[in-house]
């Protein structure tokens, strides 16, 4: 038993390292995403560049899956509520990870949000007023009506197979409270498990890794279609802004957290001195 927990930790701590490595990787994205995107803004145009940059972050996240795969193998549990992440985060994943329909919603906000400066860009261009020299590529605010459709498609067929892998999450679930668990629970005043059991919850696990695989296979899938839609400074915008999205959520649950544990110290701390504290609105 002793052996079998360490191994545990050992693997919750390869499945942390392994995260924080990915955020670092995530890191140096975003800097070589936004200096890349600055040469293009000042009309110095290597798409050569840019696709390999695009390519190789795909690559970069595809590698992630793979190790996260190797490692939910071994052990899954963890990833469906990560320690290394905050409460914030957790509240918000998907299969231990973002919903790949949320690559759309990333993409028709940043649409939106551009709408009313594209308009006004446009009317003054009609007027002779303004030119951009924007040649041969277009942002995220300028996705043509085909590329739209396309996506739209896209976001549709993602949220079925979203919905396929949600069912059979659920019908996991439901196991558990069939035989021979939910049984030997009933049935035993002390909580030991038996063989049986044992091999239950290891099943379980295993369904549960499978369902971590096919739903990184669908975000990995999803990603590359999007790319493959975007011309090479659309997807370079996109990438930049889902990726700056992931360490913001990661940063903010983090402060947000921090600020509840002072709270609580704080009233502990009053309590203990026999004072009266008031929860305040943020705690």
């Amino acid at each position: 038993m002793a052996s079998g927990s360490s191994s545990i930790c050992g693997i919750g701590h390869l499945q942390k390292e392994c995260y924080y490595e990915w955020m670092c990787i995530q890191s140096k994205h975003i800097v070589d995403l936004k200096e890349v995107l600055m040469s293009q803004g000042s009309n110095a145009y290597d798409h050569h560049k840019l696709e390999e940059l695009v390519g190789k972050i795909v690559n970069d996240f595809q590698k992630y899956a793979e190790r996260r795969s190797e490692l939910a193998d071994r052990c899954c549990s963890s990833y469906f509520a990560p320690s290394w992440n905050s409460s914030l985060e957790n509240g918000l994943l998907w299969m231990g990870g973002c919903r790949p329909s949320s690559f759309m919603r990333i993409i028709y906000a940043l649409c939106g949000s551009h709408a009313e400066t594209q308009l006004s860009q446009y009317l003054l261009k009609m007027d002779g007023e303004v030119d951009d020299g924007h040649e041969g590529d277009s942002s995220l605010s300028d996705l043509t009506a085909t590329q739209l459709a396309r996506i739209n498609d896209l976001h549709v067929e993602v949220i079925d197979k979203e919905d396929k892998l949600s069912k059979k999450s659920a019908n996991l679930q439901e196991d558990v409270a069939d035989m021979p668990i939910a049984i030997t629970a009933f049935s035993r005043d002390c909580v030991e498990t038996d063989m049986a059991v044992e091999d239950a919850l290891d099943k379980h696990e295993e369904g549960m890794a499978v369902l971590i695989a096919e739903a990184d296979n669908l975000r990995l899938e999803t990603l590359k279609k999007i790319v493959d839609i975007l011309t090479p400074v659309q997807a370079a915008e996109f990438l930049l802004s889902g990726k700056r999205l992931h360490v913001s959520l990661h940063e903010w649950g983090r402060v947000r957290e921090e600020r509840r544990i002072g709270c609580a110290r704080a009233e502990d701390a009053a309590a203990a001195r026999g004072g009266k504290s008031k929860r305040s609105a943020t705690c």
